[in-house]
């Protein structure tokens, strides 16, 4: 993916799902999304010079705003389709911290790059199952096309958490899974594990 694409995923991962958790009708939805975009916003603004400065900040912010609503353990799980069953409970737990620390730190500095993209929310559609539901919004910026982007949640302990990311078509968990199945053939799930782990390292050099 590319800075500018990650920069439209962050921006409706803002907008999508965190005003959602409690509530499934849309206007109710839309005043805390809107009340949960502002915040961020806010905090980006009023401490710009801060992050600037010490980007590694930004990890909290994110941590604070989005990281309650994503059910990483599922979205793990189903990236690693048929391999997740190879995995023992040791393997499991290092999937899932590699794989949200990789997530956080990808929309995080996507973050950072933020210059004001609109986006437009769409009505709330019933997901596959009556406990799941689908967020869409639509990401613009003066020049280019508008990106769809559709947020996939479920119902869990009447909270929504987010399974699955849906980009103009394209599903994260899917892209995800196809990358995780050609490491895992090379060098097994601890050379995946080796993988991100190696990567989220890098993030920091």
């Amino acid at each position: 993916m590319s800075n500018k694409f990650l920069v439209f995923l962050l921006v409706a991962v803002l907008s999508a799902f965190t005003g959602v958790a409690r509530a499934q009708t849309p206007d109710l939805a839309s005043a805390l999304v809107k009340d949960t975009t502002d915040r961020m916003l806010s905090e980006l603004k009023a401490r710009r010079a801060e992050l600037d400065e010490s980007p590694r900040l930004i990890y909290d912010l994110v941590s604070d705003i989005l990281l309650p609503h994503f059910d990483f353990e599922r979205i793990t799980q189903s990236a690693m389709g048929r391999y997740w069953r190879k995995a023992d409970a040791k393997q499991r737990e290092a999937l899932i911290g590699a794989f949200r620390q990789m997530l956080i730190r990808t929309y995080a500095k996507a973050l950072l790059n933020y210059s004001g993209q609109e986006i437009r929310m769409q009505p709330l559609r019933p997901g596959k199952r009556p406990e799941q539901v689908t967020v869409g919004t639509l990401v613009s910026e003066p020049g280019g096309p508008d990106i769809p982007i559709d947020y996939q949640l479920y119902l869990k302990e009447d909270a929504w958490k987010v399974f699955d990311i849906v980009i103009d078509g394209i599903s994260l968990v899917a892209n995800y899974r196809s990358s995780f199945a050609a490491q895992i053939r090379r060098g097994g799930v601890d050379g995946l594990i080796r993988t991100l782990e190696a990567r989220n390292s890098g993030d920091d050099k």
